[in-house]
């Protein structure tokens, strides 16, 4: 990726986090244990993120037969204890999940000091250009779309008022900053990463010199979500591209998006909001927020399984980059049970959060599934009798991630 896109992006990221997000307060974990467990089940390009802009973009092009999508596990431990010695905790999970038989939570490193090399964004040139905003499904965009914003005032901290004061609450998992001591899987110590058909349903344990015991069961249902099936992603006459998707049991609300560059440097962005707002795929909310967001009109209710990118969208940007996401519930534990009406003194020995989602991402109008199978017609063999063939998918793919990533 060339400096002036990784610039472009960066700031098109910090912008979005800007416009659309807003963390909720962190408090000190106190002497409650809190534990974390974050699970994303990842379909398309996502399945193969682990290898790298450069791994992914091969194993696309020199296709492959798998599962089709994978699972991505973050476990999260904070408490208010110090350990007499070092730091050590684990997580006993269930023989189902085939990760091994103990994940080790393990402190991050420190971060660099500022003594150190400088981060390569900080001595980048202020991107240039514009972003173009458009959203909501249909076969074109709406009156007064899209809606044009200079970099340079955005980075600058000006936003539009109706983009502003669009904002996500995120939520706030343990941290070394909300903790007195912390750990965290995966880590440089164990990487191993959760097979497609792993599950999380049975007995946990998590045990440790800074942390009192944890149990708890999940049960069928309180596990990662179904992967996403694209089974429309394909432009129509008008240049529309209808998106349709099979359900996903256990799913809250649907965010479909995209992001591409287009003309004259402009980057654009679409989402399926019914209202206007810069919203994307980019973390967990909970059932509460989504609940919100959903009566707001930002988010798909759970009952959508489609919704069609403009033809304006797609002229702006035909190589674009596409998200559809599901948002998940939620499985709390705690010890001792939380009371029908606990009072804001209660503080429990340990508290335990499993939180879901699920997320596809491809190319905006092309069939990943078809070219992840193998070989398609503008592939197959031919003579020098034959006639012109079709371009073909992977040759469509090479252009669209060439342009994406500034290749």
């Amino acid at each position: 990726m060339n400096r002036k896109r990784l610039a472009l992006l960066g700031a098109t990221g910090a912008v979005c986090a800007m416009a659309i997000g807003t963390a909720q307060g962190q408090q000190k974990t106190g002497a409650t244990a809190t534990y974390w467990m974050s699970a994303d089940t990842m379909s398309g390009m996502g399945a193969m993120a682990a290898g790298g802009t450069r791994g992914m973009v091969s194993a696309m092009l020199g296709g492959g037969r798998g599962a089709g999508y994978a699972h991505n596990l973050t476990l999260q431990l904070g408490t208010g204890q110090r350990p007499a010695g070092e730091a050590n905790a684990e997580h006993l999970p269930p023989a189902g999940l085939q990760a091994g038989a103990s994940l080790p939570l393990v402190a991050p490193k420190a971060a660099p000091s500022a003594s150190g090399p400088t981060e390569p964004w900080r001595t980048m040139a202020k991107p240039k250009g514009r972003m173009l905003i458009y959203w909501g499904c249909g076969e074109h965009a709406r009156s007064g779309q899209p809606v044009v914003f200079d970099f340079a005032a955005m980075t600058a901290g000006k936003m539009p008022p109706a983009f502003a004061t669009t904002t996500f609450k995120f939520m706030t998992p343990p941290s070394p900053a909300s903790s007195t001591t912390y750990g965290e899987w995966p880590n440089d110590r164990s990487k191993t990463r959760v097979p497609a058909k792993g599950s999380l349903v049975g007995a946990h344990v998590i045990k440790g010199n800074y942390t009192p015991e944890i149990n708890f069961t999940l049960a069928p249902g309180q596990d990662f979500l179904a992967p996403i099936s694209l089974t429309a992603n394909k432009a129509g006459p008008s240049g529309a591209v209808p998106l349709a998707w099979s359900p996903v049991p256990g799913a809250l609300a649907w965010l479909a998006g995209t992001m591409g560059s287009g003309q004259n440097g402009d980057f654009v962005i679409w989402s399926s909001s019914e209202v206007q707002a810069m919203a994307m795929m980019s973390d967990y909310l909970a059932p509460e927020e989504v609940r919100r967001l959903v009566a707001g009109k930002v988010l798909l209710p759970a009952t959508a399984t489609a919704c069609t990118v403009p033809a304006e969208v797609a002229k702006a940007a035909p190589q674009s980059m596409l998200s559809v996401g599901a948002f998940g519930g939620e499985a709390n534990f705690s010890h001792p049970a939380r009371p029908a009406r606990a009072p804001a003194s209660w503080r429990p020995d340990w508290t335990v959060k499993l939180r879901t989602k699920s997320t596809y991402t491809g190319l905006l109008g092309m069939d990943m599934g078809q070219m992840l199978g193998g070989r398609d017609a503008g592939d197959a063999d031919s003579t020098d009798s034959a006639p012109a063939k079709p371009e073909s998918t992977k040759s469509k793919l090479k252009k669209g991630l060439g342009k994406l990533f500034g290749q």
